[in-house]
């Protein structure tokens, strides 16, 4: 799915709580995205309806250090009843910045919206 880019405009609610609850993961460089959160931007999304974004950071930051682009935390999406239906990827810029956030669903249908956070897990409405 090729990405359409969006003027820049801040994270949405929904955006910000579920980058808000993976972020809050013990992990080399945590701290440093979540300190990034109030300055990014989304600036395209990945499809027409999607819910994954390109994401941008402006101005300086203190970047992380990760050693891959991928924010090591399993952010898994269950249904209701307790079934798997996908998981929630952070992406960076070559470990250093935010850079997108991912709904990789295995659903026959794409999600319309990011899960919501119940009981301190992901979780999609039935």
């Amino acid at each position: 799915m090729a990405t359409v880019s969006v003027d820049p405009r801040p994270l949405n609610a929904d955006e910000r709580a579920v980058l808000e609850h993976i972020l809050s993961a013990e992990f080399a460089g945590a701290s440093q995205l979540q300190s990034q959160l109030d300055r990014t931007e989304v600036i395209a999304v990945w499809g027409p309806g999607s819910v994954s974004v390109d994401l941008q950071v402006r101005g300086t930051c203190e970047h992380a250090a990760l050693p891959e682009a991928l924010v090591p935390v399993d952010a898994h999406v269950h249904n209701p009843s307790g079934a798997y239906i996908g998981e929630i990827l952070v992406w960076t810029d070559r470990g250093a910045t935010l850079a997108a956030l991912e709904f990789a669903w295995v659903t026959d249908e794409m999600p319309t919206s990011l899960p919501a956070i119940v009981n301190g897990r992901l979780s999609w409405p039935a």
